[in-house]
């Protein structure tokens, strides 16, 4: 989740430079850089040129700086869900030019990330959401999986390949020694019993994984607030739609989130909180937290973000294990 250091001084403006040359943009009209704040992975920066056009850069870190297992090749998997999503008409930023491997330039969205709202203004936006969610979960894919390759090729078995992605979260936990409410093993033990529910996923479709607020950007009109664009997409993957509600939801519970639930149904989108489901969203819940608690160390925070995770993000885990644990005697297939 998120941006670093966009680079400073004239290195920075070469490589902006450059990046604008390669996307057959004149270099020559930039006129400013901001970096934009908000995370701590790839370096992001907005760039205008002299017509006042907007673009905003993306750099991920060199390969000597530590990250977790699937965070390869970001930049290919963001650059494939802004094409998927405008082919359904979702506000996205659009790619520029043909490489998103070492750097991805894309078109600037509308809008600033969601803040807090009154309820009159953020029932409709959750509402919008909700159906431009269901748009994304319409595409789907030509396999399961990662497209940037990060944890092998797409696979035909959503159970497979999510099995692979947790195994692979777990491998960085252990490789990084990072702090966990519950020990690793037990945590796999846990996870396992549930994986049985993934075989009802048959076809892989389009998610996000990353929608919580920051990535959601707000535009004003004389109408009223819209969403303006869903942005960084760099975690997407082919998969469960249910995944998704998880960031939507983060730290909450999609359910209760009547306004989203009923713009999604509205626009097509299929919800059952039967039992094989309920268990997925628990697999999914315990595989973001996860996710939020081991990345602490490769990111080397600081000690209140720390303690955030461990009092905040750490008892949802817990939370979402003791879930999973409850259906592991429950048929996956029994639908209660």
């Amino acid at each position: 989740m998120g941006e670093g250091d966009a680079g400073a001084g004239a290195d920075g403006w070469e490589r902006a430079g450059r990046a604008l040359r390669e996307a057959g943009l004149p270099s020559g009209s930039l006129v400013d850089r901001r970096a934009l704040s908000g995370g701590t992975y790839n370096a992001v920066e907005e760039l205008r040129l002299a017509d006042g056009s907007r673009y905003v850069l993306k750099v991920p870190p060199p390969p000597t700086v530590p990250a977790l297992a699937h965070e390869r090749r970001l930049l290919v998997s963001e650059a494939e869900f802004y094409r998927r999503a405008a082919a359904v008409g979702v506000p996205v930023p659009s790619p520029v030019g043909d490489r998103h491997d070492g750097h991805l330039l894309m078109t600037h969205c509308p809008g600033e990330p969601w803040s807090d709202l009154p309820d009159s203004e953020h029932r409709p936006l959750r509402k919008e959401l909700g159906r431009l969610v269901a748009r994304l979960h319409q595409v789907t894919g030509p396999g399961f999986g990662y497209p940037s390759g990060a944890l092998g090729p797409l696979a035909p078995d959503w159970r497979t390949v999510f099995t692979g992605m947790y195994e692979a979260l777990l491998d960085d936990a252990r490789r990084y020694r990072a702090w966990l409410p519950r020990p690793v093993d037990e945590v796999a033990r846990t996870a396992r019993t549930a994986l049985r529910a993934l075989d009802r996923v048959t076809v892989p479709r389009l998610v996000h994984f990353d929608l919580w607020r920051g990535n959601i950007l707000v535009e004003r009109t004389e109408a009223g607030p819209r969403v303006g664009g869903l942005i960084d997409g760099e975690r997407m993957f082919w998969g469960d739609p249910l995944a998704d509600l998880v960031s939507l939801a983060l730290l909450g519970d999609i359910r209760q989130d009547a306004d989203f639930l009923s713009g999604y149904r509205e626009a097509g989108g299929v919800i059952e909180f039967d039992g094989p489901a309920r268990r997925r969203l628990a697999l999914y819940r315990s595989y973001l937290y996860l996710i939020m608690i081991v990345e602490t160390v490769p990111r080397a925070y600081g000690g209140e973000r720390v303690t955030w995770v461990r009092e905040t993000v750490a008892p949802r885990l817990t939370a979402a294990l003791d879930e999973i644990g409850r259906g592991a005697d429950t048929p996956a297939d029994d639908g209660s």
